[in-house]
């Protein structure tokens, strides 16, 4: 243990998860929303299809779940928030923490305008008027809903664990099996073939783009939730008996598969509509209208559907919320209720331009919506920075033999790799970027 680090007497007291099951349902619940629902759909139609869904694949596995496994492990070792995470393993780098904690605000400020989106949309499916995104963007409602949104994610952080474990159990496995359902009924439709053809026949040409990597990667970073915080978080409620190699596995294939469904609800509708692939943010909210106008039972279906869609996002909003108000209540040592309220303002105030980016004011910077831009920047490039650097520090400020045997990974091979992961690759990233820019 590093000298500085709080002795495990000193500790404060700290809620644990009730069971492995819950954990797994709140920690799956806190990145599958819109991570994959939304944003893996639209990202593997703007780069590539199959090439991208390969490099996502991979990158999951060798990538993000080596550095998923060290943030849970960092979390549970150091039991606090993320700031105080990163000054128990060292002094040195507690601002990495707030770093972190700053990217993690950032990217709840645009993720909250879409799940009001997604809540939004359950309105209009439960009043029978399902609209395309264009005409759901004419007026206000981006801005109204994510005001809405901000509401309630800050009064189910406010109920504390028991409430998030609650909300996870109930919807996670209800949300999987209609994703199912849907990309079953997918498969029916006259677009099959092509989508098929999209989503899992690779241009292996492409995978020499280090760009497609740095997306794919970017990908993986935000389905799996790595260096956000969230993963740390999460981990400090963990038991210590809770296996976090094991445990992380159960959590990656979750989160991966409904990825892959989500596409073969999306692409499907894509090919068979004539919709463009590469149409941005808005690709699933253009697409999901079509399928319930023309499916069977399609409006009973779709108020079901869009009301999980909402509940999946609005569980990542309480992750990410919960992150920032941790940091915010021990680092200003103020009671729980105020850290919230006071994440619920700076989310607010940061969150409106990307509101207003979807409204007849049609904010925008670089000729893109403002969303979008904040989306790329933040959720890409500072996201897989992010995770490697919190990956590398973990790896090489605990000791190695300390750090396996915490990992449960089953194996010492197995622990040893995952080590060498954090260690090593945030090394071999930056070799590949500067030989991209020098030729």
């Amino acid at each position: 243990m590093p000298e500085h680090a709080t002795p495990e007497k000193e500790k404060p007291k700290r809620a644990i998860w009730s069971s492995r099951r819950a954990f797994i349902f709140s920690a799956a619940a806190a990145a599958v929303g819109l991570g994959n629902l939304w944003r893996f759909p639209y990202m593997a139609g703007e780069h590539g299809g199959g090439a991208f869904v390969l490099a996502y694949l991979m990158s999951v596995i060798f990538i993000g779940m080596p550095i998923m496994i060290l943030e849970f492990a960092l979390g549970r070792r150091s039991r606090g928030n993320t700031i105080a995470m990163f000054r128990y393993l060292s002094r040195g780098v507690a601002w990495f923490g707030w770093l972190v904690v700053g990217l993690t605000t950032i990217i709840m400020s645009y993720y909250l305008v879409i799940t009001g989106w997604t809540l939004g949309y359950t309105v209009a499916s439960f009043a029978g008027n399902l609209q395309p995104f264009a005409e759901f963007t004419d007026g206000y409602g981006s801005l109204w809903f994510f005001l809405i949104t901000c509401v309630a994610t800050g009064a189910i952080v406010i109920g504390g664990i028991s409430g998030i474990e609650r909300f996870a159990q109930i919807m996670m496995p209800v949300l999987v099996l209609v994703v199912v359902g849907l990309a079953a009924y997918g498969l029916t439709l006259p677009g099959r073939d092509e989508a098929l053809q999209f989503l899992f026949s690779p241009d292996f040409a492409m995978l020499r783009d280090p760009g497609l990597w740095l997306f794919a990667m970017g990908q993986a970073f935000y389905s799996l939730a790595v260096g956000s915080g969230y993963l740390i978080t999460y981990g400090s409620f963990m038991d210590d008996e809770m296996c976090i190699s094991r445990t992380s596995s159960i959590i990656a294939a979750v989160e991966t598969g409904v990825a892959l469904l989500a596409g073969l609800v999306v692409f499907p509708a894509v090919f068979t509509f004539g919709f463009a692939p590469d149409a941005g943010s808005e690709l699933a909210f253009n697409t999901l209208p079509a399928v319930f106008a023309l499916m069977g039972g399609g409006a009973l279906i779709a108020p079901l559907f869009f009301l999980l869609f909402f509940a999946a996002a609005l569980s990542s909003c309480v992750a990410g919320m919960k992150v920032i108000a941790d940091a915010v209540q021990q680092e200003m040592s103020i009671p729980h209720r105020r850290a919230v309220y006071v994440t619920f303002a700076i989310l607010l105030i940061l969150g409106t331009p990307s509101a207003l980016s979807f409204t007849p004011i049609q904010l925008s910077l670089l000729g893109r919506p403002f969303l979008e831009v904040m989306d790329m920047f933040a959720a890409t490039q500072i996201l897989v920075a992010s995770g490697l650097v919190t990956g590398a520090l973990i790896s090489w400020l605990i000791p190695r033999e300390r750090l396996t045997r915490k990992l449960c990974a089953g194996s010492v091979p197995v622990g040893n790799f995952i080590v060498s992961v954090g260690r090593y690759l945030p090394v071999a990233v930056l070799a590949i970027l500067i030989y991209t820019w020098l030729i």
